[in-house]
């Protein structure tokens, strides 16, 4: 039992990064059978993974015809992210409310050095991940694990969106100064500010990305 739950494990990590850097196309089927033969594993523990990749929404199983990876539209990420922007700006609100450590302080100032130092490296990805990093620690901190999970089920999508939009947007020289001022409210407790700059910051990456879904017809990520 444990050696199939380590090769399932190991399964649903691969095809999930694969899936994510767009190696397994979308609206291409894929046959259990040859999932497993690239694996290395049974269809056992692959099935395992399958189910787990479908209930985040990454993946549809169809019977005799294997799996198909989800496409991400426009519309799809319209509302992914009234979904993230909601439940974050929740997180924005729990965290301005109590304050923040100074731990915490510590490592949301690191976020905005990162993506400062990406932007002037015009490393991309590096900035993404820095950027990710801030929402990740809003998510972490705030101490709910219910609202983490919800905003995680969907974080993939956006995710891939994201991926494929980030060379096709204009550099992104404001999300830093955005972050810095949700961190100051949040430090100063000022729990109306600080949601108000989130939910504009959110509000903006939202039309961003939905836009260039748009402009490029990109309706299948």
């Amino acid at each position: 039992m444990k050696s199939n739950e380590s090769l399932s494990n190991r399964a649903y990590r691969e095809l999930k990064e694969k899936i994510l850097k767009n190696e397994i196309k979308f609206g291409t089927y894929y046959l259990e059978k040859t999932l497993a033969e690239s694996l290395g594993i049974s269809r056992t523990p692959l099935k395992e993974a399958l189910v787990r990749l479908e209930n985040e929404g990454l993946i549809v199983i169809q019977p005799r015809h294997g799996i198909k990876v989800q496409a991400v539209s426009a519309e799809d990420m319209e509302e992914i992210y009234q979904i993230i922007g909601c439940l974050e700006c929740e997180a924005v609100y729990l965290l301005a409310n109590k304050g923040l450590s100074e731990e915490q302080i510590q490592a949301f100032d690191k976020t905005a050095v990162d993506m400062d130092n990406a932007l002037s490296r015009d490393d991309l990805t590096a900035w993404a991940e820095a950027d990710e990093n801030f929402h990740r620690l809003l998510l972490e901190y705030c101490g709910n694990k219910r609202l983490q999970n919800i905003v995680m089920n969907h974080w993939d999508q956006a995710h891939r969106a994201r991926y494929f939009t980030l060379t096709l947007r204009e550099k992104p020289t404001n999300s830093t100064a955005d972050h810095l001022a949700v961190i100051e409210a949040m430090k100063n407790r000022d729990v109306t500010r600080a949601v108000e700059i989130h939910r504009a910051h959110r509000l903006k990456g939202k039309k961003l990305i939905v836009d260039i879904l748009k402009k490029f017809r990109m309706e299948g990520l």
